[in-house]
């Protein structure tokens, strides 16, 4: 935790650097502050405010015992990366610190209650810790005496609405800097007690503000470390799936989640071993022209990469039932192997698991206008955005703030709170954040949708493989 904050300070510092580097401007004061994180999670504190665990995230998948039980007891699906998952399986375990619990929160929640002294979260992300009641936009109050019911069952006596976040939506005030968070932020003191914060949210949650994605018939894909599909829904699943997480967006309108834990990490891996050889031969090639040429190069690859597949599982991926994951390529004896045809599978493989969780959407007829889709790996224009649109089978829309992510959508509803006016979070976003943005769209081609459609039966043939790596390679 002592490295959270000092990343938070270099990120404060680096803040104050650009402001007059880049603008010429010596930041005085800030207006407001957001805090978001990777979503969901578990952070365990005592009444003392002490850490009783190792922060635990969305690639410890060791909870499925607890999921399951939940999922059936309540008729929900709860993820295995879920908050709630977490604490019920360190009860199911009977682990030592259960007894000792007196607060759970997200590492957003986590900054965010130490800068205000605020025990709150956005509902978003709270979404992530036990599921919301869309009416209401609090904690849904029959599951959770369900879940207090199972938590009951292995020793844990106090209610689980006194352990967790109070929820709040866009556009609240969340609290006011102390004067320990004010010195916890910047050492220097160039930030005022009394700052007001907006709720802290997810990277989810953020990702749906900063691609214009909070109204039903829309959604975004954010692909970074992980890749999630978000789609706000006009009406309830008929029942439940566990290939679909139901969230809500910051604004509490409940969202259909297709959550995969694996995404462009591969391709950074890949990336960093090009990097690496160009450096053995003598050439400095920077970073961003690297991805640009092997992005590039997957545009002359096979549409459906001539029989090469790739996994870029580095852990489990639940959405495919794997606890563990083994990155692999896989190719038959006569594909052509080539940059292009490699480096397609490998942007392929990184929506393919979402493609599968996609298809459960489709059975359920929910409908999608388009998808708009943010993160690094859309830098490199016309290529992963193609690419997706034939995985969604759909419309896809990149901005030119596209690769600024969650942490743009975070300042975004930091200024919401402090100038949303009485707008809806979807009005503001429409009539003032976009309301001159230069938007991008690509529509599935023919040849993509027929090639990514063989890639991907082939894919998920090969799962097997997959799970033959995991047993096999300890």
């Amino acid at each position: 935790m002592d490295a959270a904050w000092s990343g938070i300070q270099d990120a404060i510092a680096s803040v104050f650097e650009a402001a007059e580097s880049a603008h010429g401007v010596a930041c005085k004061s800030i207006a407001g502050i957001g805090i978001s994180a990777m979503m969901h999670g578990y952070l365990a504190f005592d009444a003392d405010g002490n850490l009783l665990a190792p922060f635990r995230t969305w690639r410890n998948t060791n909870t499925a015992v607890a999921a399951a039980a939940l999922t059936e007891s309540l008729d929900y699906n709860i993820p295995l990366r879920w908050s709630v998952a977490h604490f019920a399986q360190a009860a199911t375990d009977q682990e030592d610190h259960v007894s000792e619990v007196d607060f759970l929160t997200t590492l957003a929640g986590y900054v965010h209650w130490k800068l205000t002294g605020e025990k709150v979260l956005g509902v978003g992300d709270a979404s992530g810790m036990f599921p919301i009641d869309p009416k209401t936009h609090e904690y849904d109050e029959n599951r959770l005496t369900l879940a207090d019911n199972y938590l009951r069952e292995h020793g844990v006596s106090k209610p689980l609405i006194e352990l967790l976040p109070r929820p709040l939506v866009a556009g609240q005030n969340a609290g006011k800097l102390t004067e320990e968070g004010a010195r916890l932020l910047d050492p220097q003191g160039r930030i005022a007690v009394g700052t007001p914060l907006c709720p802290p949210e997810g990277d989810a949650g953020t990702g749906m503000v900063a691609t214009n994605s909070v109204t039903p018939r829309t959604g975004n894909v954010s692909a970074g470390t992980s890749i999630f599909a978000m789609v706000v829904l006009e009406h309830e699943l008929s029942q439940v799936h566990e290939e679909i997480d139901l969230v809500t967006t910051p604004a509490g309108d409940l969202v259909a989640m297709v959550h995969c834990n694996n995404g462009a990490s591969e391709i950074a891996d890949w990336a960093n071993v090009f990097m690496e050889f160009t450096q053995k031969l003598g050439i400095d090639v920077p970073q961003g022209k690297i991805y640009d040429a092997l992005l590039t190069s997957a545009l002359d690859g096979a549409s459906d990469a001539n029989g090469i597949i790739a996994y870029n599982y580095l852990s489990g991926e639940p959405v495919t039932g794997l606890e563990e994951g083994r990155p692999l390529v896989v190719r038959k004896p006569d594909s052509v192997f080539s940059l292009a045809n490699f480096m397609r599978a490998e942007v392929y493989a990184m929506f393919a698991t979402l493609s599968l969780g996609m298809k459960v959407l489709h059975s359920e007829e929910v409908a999608l206008d388009n998808m708009f889709a943010h993160g690094g790996i859309f830098k490199t224009e016309g290529v992963a955005q193609r690419f997706l649109a034939a995985a969604v089978e759909a419309p896809v829309t990149v901005s030119k703030t596209a690769s600024e992510g969650g942490s743009w959508g975070m300042a975004i509803l930091a200024q919401y709170m402090l100038a949303g006016e009485g707008r809806s979070l979807s009005d503001y976003l429409s009539e003032v954040v976009f309301a001159d943005t230069d938007l991008t769209t690509i529509a599935p081609n023919e040849g993509d949708l027929e090639g990514y459609g063989r890639f991907l039966d082939e894919y998920q043939s090969g799962l097997a493989i997959q799970r033959a790596a995991v047993e096999a390679i300890k």
